[in-house]
């Protein structure tokens, strides 16, 4: 699960973010603790390493969101 995904900013004509960060951010967060939650709750079908990784991996995709726009709203690039 090593593959890097690119996050395009999406931005206007005057370089303004047109996507809130904090809520793509924070509905990531979301879905990997209620996933988490269904784990916990024995919830059947669900494999509990598959669900721990996934929300790992939407961890990092959050602060890599959130890194990127603070980069951004700072006048400097993360690449």
């Amino acid at each position: 699960m090593n593959r890097e995904v690119t996050l395009p900013l999406i931005v206007d004509n005057r370089g303004t973010l047109q996507v809130a960060a904090a809520d793509v951010s924070k509905l990531l967060r979301t879905v990997g603790g209620r996933w988490l939650h269904l784990v916990e709750a024995g919830h059947e079908g669900l494999d509990e390493d598959t669900v721990a990784a996934l929300t790992i991996e939407l961890a990092k995709l959050a602060d890599r969101i959130d890194v990127a726009c603070i980069a951004h709203s700072s006048g400097t690039t993360s690449d």
